[in-house]
C-alpha cells in the first residue's frame, strides 16, 4: 500500500517530526547499503527511540500491509537493508546503548545500533572478550551482526555471532514485544526462539536488545604472514595445519590481487609482494602463555615447510600487527574502490577448498571474468569477489548470473552452502533452490508466515521469486 498523508501523520505522531523524513535525499541515503551500486529507497524513512515506538510503528505497518525494511549500519553485501517494496525504512540508529555490562556472569546487554567495536572495546576494558570480529566491525552494528549471523576472522576458534546470543527483546510483526529466550548459558525449555532469530535477516521481527554472552580475554597472540607460490598450496595448508593439532585463533587467505590491491588502498602498508606470491596465509594463536604460544607457532612452521613458501614474516610490534589486520580487513574496500563488484559468500569443508579456489578459476574463465578471492580459510569461508571491469551489461547481468549459479553448484557439490556469515537478502535469494530442496524452502514460508502473516516485515529476502 502507498503511504498517504494520513499514515504518514500517524507515523509522525509516534516519533515526532524531527525524526521521520519523506525528502528525496534522506531516502536515497537510507536506499543502498554495500551492495554492488543498487539503491531501493523507502517510501518514508522513521527513527523510533525504543521498542514502545517500534511497536506501534509495527501496528500501523500490520493494519495497512505496509513493507518495513528494518535499516542498521548499511554495511551489508547482500542487499538485506534495501527497501525493494518502498514503505516504511525503519532506521534502528537511535538504539545505541550498551545497558549493562555484567561482570559476575559474564554478559551484556546491548541495544541493536551499537558499533560492534565499539561493544568489543567497552567489554575489554572490564578485562572481558566480545570474539565475534567482522571485517567492517568499525562501522557495522551488532543489531545487523545478530541479523545476519555474522562471523569474522576468529570464527574458526571461537564461533559465530549464534554461539554469542542468549536473549533477545524483539518487537513482532503485529506489534507484540517479547523476550525470545533466558539469559542462562542453557535452555532446553521449548522451541529456541532466540537462535531461530539470529540469522533471519529482519524477516520475523524487529531486535530490540541483545543479551550476549563474554569471555576472559586472553594476554597474548602471535601473527605470522605465510606468503605462497601456489594459491592452491595455501589452501591445502589450512586442513594441515588443523591435521597436526593446531587451532589458530585465526586463519586468513588473500589471493595476490586481494593483497596487492589492499596494499596500495592502505597507507602505511609495506608488505613485500614477490612477482611469483599467488596467495598469503595470515595465522594467529592466542592464549595467556607465551610460551605455548611459541610452541604452537614452531608446528604451524613445521607444517608449513612442507609446501612451496616464501619467508615467513612474523609480526614482532603490535603495531606491525595492526598493520598486517588493517590491510586483510581493507580488502572489501579496496577491491570496491578498483570496480563496481558482486561479493558471494561461499563456505565449504576447509579440505575443499584447493577444489572450491580452482573451480572458481575454471569458471571465470568459461564466462570471461575476474575473480579476487579472500576470505576466512580456516573455517572453509571464501569470498569470491567478481570484478565488473569492462564487461558490458550483457555480460555482467547474464554470463556473470550464469557463472555464479555454477559456482554455487560448486560450492553445494562440495558439501558447503550459500553463505557463511554475509546472509540472502536480495542478491543470492534465486540461488536458494541449489542448497534447499522445495520441502526445506515451504517449511522455511511457513515459520515466516506464524510470525509475519502479511509479509510486511522486509518482504522480498531470502525466499527465491519462484517460491
Amino acid at each position: 500500500m502507498e503511504l498517504n498523508k494520513n499514515i504518514v501523520q500517524l507515523l509522525e505522531d509516534i516519533v515526532g517530526a524531527s525524526y521521520i523524513f519523506v525528502d528525496l535525499e534522506t531516502r536515497n541515503h537510507y536506499g543502498h547499503d554495500e551492495t554492488e551500486d543498487l539503491i531501493f529507497p523507502p517510501q518514508v524513512v522513521i527513527k523510533p527511540a525504543n521498542a514502545k515506538e517500534i511497536s506501534q510503528i509495527l501496528k500501523i505497518a500490520n493494519e495497512y500491509m505496509i513493507s518495513v525494511t528494518p535499516i542498521g549500519a548499511r554495511t551489508g553485501l547482500s542487499g538485506g537493508a534495501l527497501s525493494i517494496y518502498g514503505g516504511i525504512g525503519l532506521s534502528l540508529e537511535r538504539l545505541n546503548k550498551i545497558l549493562n555490562i555484567d561482570e559476575q556472569n559474564l554478559q551484556v546487554t546491548a541495544e541493536p545500533a551499537v558499533i560492534t567495536q565499539v561493544l568489543r572495546e567497552a567489554v575489554a576494558e572490564k578485562g572481558l572478550f566480545y570474539p565475534v570480529d567482522p571485517s567492517s566491525m568499525g562501522s557495522c552494528w551488532i543489531g545487523g551482526n545478530v541479523a545476519e549471523n555474522s562471523g569474522g576472522a576468529r570464527a574458526l576458534k571461537y564461533g559465530v555471532t549464534k554461539d554469542y546470543v542468549l536473549n533477545l527483546e524483539v518487537v513482532l510483526a503485529n506489534g507484540e514485544i517479547i523476550w525470545t529466550g533466558a539469559n542462562t548459558l542453557k535452555n532446553a525449555t521449548g522451541y529456541n526462539l532466540t537462535q531461530l532469530m539470529v540469522g533471519s535477516e529482519g524477516t520475523l521481527g524487529i531486535i530490540t536488545k541483545i543479551v550476549l554472552k563474554l569471555i576472559p580475554q586472553n594476554k597474548n597472540n602471535l601473527l605470522l604472514l605465510v606468503p605462497f607460490y601456489k594459491a592452491n598450496q595455501a589452501c591445502e595448508a589450512v586442513s594441515e595445519i588443523f591435521k597436526a593439532g593446531i587451532t589458530p585463533s585465526a586463519l586468513e587467505f588473500m589471493e595476490r590481487d586481494a593483497i596487492e590491491w589492499s596494499a596500495k588502498y592502505v597507507e602505511g602498508i609495506n608488505v613485500e609482494i614477490k612477482d611469483d606470491h599467488q596467495a598469503h596465509l595470515l595465522i594467529e594463536v592466542d592464549g595467556n602463555y607465551p610460551e605455548i604460544l611459541m610452541q604452537e607457532a614452531e608446528k604451524i612452521v613445521e607444517v608449513l615447510e612442507q609446501f612451496e613458501i616464501d619467508e615467513i614474516l612474523f609480526a614482532d610490534t603490535e603495531e606491525q600487527k595492526n598493520v598486517l589486520w588493517k590491510m586483510r580487513r581493507s580488502v572489501g574496500e579496496a577491491v570496491k574502490a578498483n570496480s563496481i563488484y558482486k561479493e558471494e559468500d561461499t563456505v565449504v569443508p576447509r579440505y575443499e577448498l584447493p577444489k572450491l579456489l580452482d573451480g572458481i578459476k575454471r569458471i571465470g574463465k568459461k564466462y570471461g571474468f575476474q575473480s579476487v578471492c579472500y576470505g576466512h580459510a580456516g573455517d572453509g569461508n571464501l569470498h569470491v569477489n567478481i570484478i565488473r571491469g569492462n564487461l558490458s551489461d550483457d555480460a555482467w547481468n547474464i554470463d556473470v548470473t550464469k557463472g555464479i549459479r555454477e559456482i554455487f553448484e560448486l560450492t553445494v557439490a562440495l558439501k558447503g552452502t550459500l553463505s557463511g556469515e554475509h546472509g540472502i537478502g536480495l542478491v543470492q535469494k534465486n540461488y536458494m533452490g541449489i542448497a534447499f530442496s522445495k520441502t526445506h524452502l515451504e517449511l522455511m514460508e511457513r515459520i515466516k508466515y506464524v510470525f509475519d502473516a502479511n509479509n510486511i516485515l522486509n518482504p522480498g529476502k531470502i525466499f527465491p521469486d519462484d517460491l
